[in-house]
């Protein structure tokens, strides 16, 4: 059975039992701080779960695609080595949300598996929950008693809670699960060990292939447990694990989800999968981890070097240095195989075909861009390896490579052995150890409970039509963690404050009470589905009524800008074609970001014209349009842009000004004569086909030219007032030029005259004609000194010291024969002179320099020079 009727089955199975069908969400997660990416089936549902958001079905099926590489689930080290775990997979599911519980949920797992896929119930075993003390919760009777039903009692197994009781995090919702596994092993093997004392053993051939969570507790901060008002069914089942078991092969990798990719690897690296372990293993590897940073690409997140693109490029990395050590490519390959990736998911997942270029784009370029660092890294350590008196390199010289220039600490292993080499882990570890204890301690938050304070089904935001309003509060809690000190969350029964979505920051603002006591809205944001407001402090009586009010400046600014996005958007789909597309943006109240797909630097005259159509529309006064609660479909039918990577209701919002439609659920102004005007003040490249412009509207525009003037009218100062401005400088520019030449020329004519006296200084010394001096002389013309008198000496050694702009810079000089028979070394000599002079440097053997910020030093280091020839 394919993988494609594998997964069309699951769904129409679903689908006859009376469930929605919903496609799979984006990866990354946009208004959940607890989670970078979709991580498991149930991530895009935990507002449902909550209760803070009501599903459009209470059954509903999906394949998800899901991301474990980070946090409490990080599988990314075993991808390669085992066979069934992956970064990327897909999480077939079924949800309840307050309809059917157990009975059912154990019902339709065991007859689609046995009757629909007809997997043979002698190879299959399921666990229940055994209980747990320290929580008080029972043996799940309920679940062994329905399995009973349908599998022989000896393969119902007895998991504890670390197998079989499942929790989305330290606190919320959570229950017991029963899990379905399956022995895919020969009847040989099953002779000799029982499937049952494998199940959860971490046997490649013994897997769990199914997960049926009984959602019926939340958990408290405390620990404790208390019942949820409504149970809820939550399953999982890894399409990959699935599809090894219905194609009766013996590895995820050997399903055809995997083997086209698989087979274009061999294609271009010329190696054969399946004859090698280290091959094999660099193969899984790439097969897996292009799946992952094709479908990240695809669902909005590039690489980069902060958080969920950190984590993505990590992941491409580790792609690349696989086929780098052991498929031999040093150059960019795995760009090329997307192609094949998408004519197998495509068609499940179109996001993939809609976005083809720009993942090729960016992949390729991230491998070029990383390969250039190995390269980089390779010269780095062959110079460690060079200078190390012992056999042993330094762990933190190994960190520092990782660190500072990404060079993977198991390939700078690699390397060291292969030279008879090894390095101090303990000092590597501590160093890596310290680091993350650092980015744990900064990132870690501790929640209280919420307490709540007024029963509210629903919370209402009323942003859009006021900034002030009288609002009663609803829950709260105490957070607390290292960057922010204690903080409280506060949710409000309504809140004009909008909440950080969309690029657009959160509102600031305050409260104020009755007696007119006042709490400061320190930012917004939105978790859940919920509008949290973040203050310093509780309001005093919490019970009371409260007037919210929003800061209207800082609003107002980020409206301009919000509105200016959407301008500038249509701008340049206008000007360089449409093929652009937004690709994120950061709407602040000082300026606005907006990245966008082009294949090239923008011209001058393009940024002109992209600044006049903006500023046209800003004239033209062209008043908001808004439609809000619309079908998302009539939305798309009106022309409404929905940007990618966005999730979206069955209802949507749009805003219009013009010809320019989108989907949005920001703030905006009432006119686009409210901006003002509108100024590109940068553009650059962010990744292979990704361009950014950073621009301003309103009054930093305005406080932009004021600045600008003032600073011209300093510069026509200085020029004496001269009347053309621009011509009096291209003057002076001329004239530093000629006088740049001349200084030069002066400088070699002193360099020349300063040799003859030199000669008669050199001395010997051991057989070498050697001669250390402080000179008045730059840098380029003690080199030209340097290289004029090795010309006329084999034996030549010389270390010249000087002092500009109250620098000290030191030159080493040593013959080409003196290097080879003394096995003397400039580089070596100057960086360890240089530290006389608090500096430090390289270079060649023959010639080297080094800067440093203590002049003085200077002749402590000509003195100390003798010691290498004495």
């Amino acid at each position: 059975m394919k993988s494609q009727e594998i997964r069309s089955k699951f769904l129409k199975f679903f689908e006859d039992k009376k469930h929605t069908i919903v496609p799979s969400a984006p990866m990354v997660l946009k208004d959940d701080p607890t989670l970078m990416f979709v991580n498991s089936g149930m991530a895009p549902f935990k507002e449902y779960f909550l209760g803070n958001a009501t599903p459009k079905s209470n059954r509903i099926a999906d394949s998800q695609k899901c991301l474990r590489v980070s946090g409490k689930h990080n599988d990314l080290e075993e991808v390669g080595y085992d066979t069934y775990h992956h970064t990327l997979f897909e999480m077939l599911g079924n949800w309840s949300f307050g309809d059917y519980f157990k009975k059912e949920a154990i019902a339709w797992a065991w007859e689609l598996l046995t009757e629909v896929y007809k997997i043979d119930k002698d190879i299959l075993y399921v666990t229940v929950f055994e209980g747990d003390e320290e929580d008080g919760t029972p043996l799940d009777t309920e679940a062994y008693d329905i399995w009973k039903q349908y599998i022989a009692e000896d393969r119902i197994l007895k998991g504890n809670k670390k197998d079989n009781f499942w929790e989305m995090g330290d606190q919320g919702p959570c229950g017991p699960c029963s899990e379905i596994h399956v022995d895919i092993r020969s009847a040989e093997e099953k002779a000799k060990v029982s499937g049952k004392d494998l199940v959860n053993m971490d046997h490649p051939q013994v897997v769990e292939i199914w997960n049926l969570v009984f959602m019926q507790y939340n958990r408290k901060a405390n620990g404790s447990l208390e019942n949820l008002p409504n149970k809820h069914i939550d399953t999982g089942m890894g399409f990959e694990r699935l599809c090894m078991v219905l194609q009766n092969v013996q590895s995820n990798y050997d399903t055809d989800v995997f083997t086209p990719i698989i087979r274009e690897i061999e294609t271009i690296a010329d190696k054969d999968y399946g004859k090698n372990d280290k091959i094999d293993v660099a193969i899984r590897v790439i097969s897996d981890h292009v799946r992952a940073v094709a479908f990240s690409i695809a669902d909005g997140q590039l690489p980069s070097n902060t958080g969920a693109g950190y984590v993505i490029r990590r992941i491409l990395r580790r792609a690349i240095r696989y086929g780098f050590t052991f498929l031999e490519q040093k150059e960019p390959f795995i760009y090329r195989l997307v192609d094949v990736l998408i004519k197998k998911m495509g068609e499940a997942f179109p996001e993939l075909k809609e976005q083809r270029q720009l993942i090729e784009n960016v992949i390729k370029e991230e491998e070029a861009s990383f390969l250039r660092t190995l390269d980089q890294g390779l010269l780095l350590l062959d110079r460690i390896i060079t200078h190390s008196n012992t056999k042993e390199i330094s762990g933190n010289k190994v960190f520092e490579l990782k660190d500072t220039y990404g060079f993977p600490e198991d390939l700078t292993d690699l390397i060291l052995r292969e030279n008879g080499f090894t390095y101090n882990h303990e000092e590597f570890d501590k160093k890596l150890k310290e680091q993350q204890e650092r980015g744990k301690q900064a990132s870690q938050l501790k929640s209280d409970d919420w307490t709540i304070v007024l029963e509210d089904d629903e919370q209402e935001f009323i942003g859009y039509d006021v900034t002030e309003a009288n609002v009663k509060l609803t829950k709260y809690r105490k957070v607390t963690s290292k960057k922010d000190g204690e903080m409280y969350q506060l949710v409000f029964n309504l809140t004009p404050f909008y909440a950080e979505g969309g690029g657009q920051v959160g509102d600031k603002g305050y409260l104020e009470d009755a007696s007119g006591d006042v709490v400061y809205i320190v930012d917004t944001k939105k978790e859940n589905n919920v509008i949290i407001h973040f203050a310093k402090s509780l309001p005093k009586n919490v019970q009371g009524t409260f007037k919210a009010t929003v800061d209207a400046k800082q609003r107002y600014r980020t409206e301009c800008n919000h509105t200016a996005t959407h301008l500038l958007h249509q701008a340049l789909r206008e000007i360089l074609g449409t093929h652009v597309e937004q690709k994120g943006s950061a709407v602040h109240s000082k300026y606005l970001r907006f990245d966008f797909s082009h294949f090239s630097k923008l011209t001058v005259d393009e940024l002109r014209d992209v600044e006049n159509f903006v500023n046209a529309r800003i004239e033209g006064k062209l008043p908001l349009q808004e439609q809000r609660n619309i079908p998302m479909q009539q939305a798309i039918d009106e022309g409404a842009m929905a940007l990618f990577g966005e999730k979206y209701g069955d209802t949507v919002r749009t805003i219009k000004f013009g010809k320019s439609i989108e989907l949005c659920g920001g703030t905006h102004v009432k006119n686009t004569a409210d901006i003002w005007h509108f100024k590109i003040v940068s553009e650059g490249a962010v990744a292979a086909g990704i361009r950014r412009i950073e621009a301003i509207t309103n009054d930093a525009v305005k406080d932009f030219y004021f600045e600008n003037n003032r600073a011209y009218f300093e510069m026509k100062d200085l020029l004496n007032n001269a009347k053309e401005p621009v011509k009096a400088l291209q003057n002076l520019q001329e004239e530093n030029t000629n006088l740049k030449k001349q200084i030069e020329q002066l400088l070699k004519d002193k360099a020349k005259n300063l040799k003859g006296e030199l000669k008669n200084e050199l001395t010997e010394v051991n057989g070498i004609t050697f001669l250390a001096k402080q000179v008045d002389l730059d840098a380029a013309g003690i080199k030209d000194l340097c290289f004029e008198l090795g010309s006329q000496y084999d034996n030549l050694f010389l270390l010249f010291g000087a002092e500009n702009d109250g620098k000290a810079l030191l030159s080493c000089y040593i013959s080409k024969e003196l290097v080879a028979e003394k096995s003397l070394n400039a580089g070596q000599i100057v960086r360890e002179l240089g530290k006389h002079i608090q500096g430090g440097g390289g270079g060649q053997p023959f010639f080297a320099t080094a800067g440093g910020k203590n002049p003085s030093g200077i002749k402590d280091a000509l003195e100390a020079v003798k010691s290498y020839i004495a």
